[in-house]
């Protein structure tokens, strides 16, 4: 445990001095914000006096940013590791701490508390931006909307799963990115791994449809921002979150064999 423990602090000595980590973490509330803040100013012309305005889903609504704030959460994952196989850092890292899966370890602890502060800010600002702009939308209690706000049980759920959810996309990256060992290439790996299946479950229909959405980890994982008809989910909200704690635990696991089984100095 004391192992750990130092390999974590050494970790977040050596994440706090880069720069990128600072940018690209200030960068996840700021791309997350904006993109919420756009489609909530554009959902005025539809959320009034249309027969689906009903179907439409406050919270999910205002954490639509989370499609692009998990991009950047990727980079610092990506980071994280791929650069010190880039730079050949590793062999420091290693001779340093020659138990591998503390490395790992100490990375993942030290990612997921830069996810997770990241996040908080991100989905604050987005319910900000919500309670600021969805009553000029017609999308408030008045019209018989849920109140967007931590009062409100779904909607707390729902930022709360956000946040996690930003946590569990920052493992899968770390896990993916230690077994590619490569930074621009994992980058992409990880984001084929979520967005492809998005187009592929726009290609096909139900019942496979359906399965892919239960199975692929960004469908699955934003289940949990479902509040307006959660039964109508593909998955609940805490199974789809489950879904991608497997993704998220099957990659350390593939990247921890990898780190513990490959030359670093190859």
């Amino acid at each position: 445990m004391t192992g750990i423990l130092d390999a974590t602090r050494a970790e977040w000595v050596k994440q706090r001095s880069l720069p990128s980590t600072a940018w690209l973490s200030l960068g996840t509330p700021i791309a997350t914000i904006a993109v919420s803040t756009i489609m909530l100013s554009t959902t005025h012309t539809s959320a009034t006096g249309d027969p689906g305005a009903s179907r439409i889903d406050p919270a999910r609504l205002s954490l639509t940013g989370t499609l692009v704030g998990q991009a950047v959460i990727v980079a610092i994952a990506a980071l994280a590791i791929g650069e010190e196989y880039g730079t050949g850092m590793i062999r420091t890292t290693v001779a340093a701490i020659p138990r591998r899966s503390h490395i790992l370890a100490a990375k993942a602890l030290v990612l997921a508390g830069i996810s997770a502060v990241a996040g908080v800010t991100a989905v604050a600002g987005c319910l900000v931006a919500a309670r600021l702009l969805l009553p000029g939308a017609g999308i408030d209690p008045e019209h018989g909307y849920p109140p967007v706000g931590i009062g409100d049980g779904p909607t707390l759920r729902a930022a709360a799963g956000s946040v996690l959810y930003f946590v569990l996309i920052g493992l899968l990256a770390l896990g993916l990115t230690a077994a590619v060992r490569d930074t621009a290439a994992s980058i992409g790996v990880v984001l084929a791994v979520l967005y492809l299946p998005l187009l592929l479950i726009q290609a096909v229909s139900d019942p496979l449809r359906r399965h892919l959405e239960q199975i692929a980890p960004m469908t699955a994982g934003m289940a949990v921002q479902a509040t307006a008809n959660p039964q109508g989910q593909p998955l609940g909200p805490w199974a789809g979150i489950g879904v991608l704690t497997a993704w998220a635990a099957g990659a350390l696991l593939l990247g921890g064999l990898t780190l513990r089984c490959t030359d670093v100095k190859a």
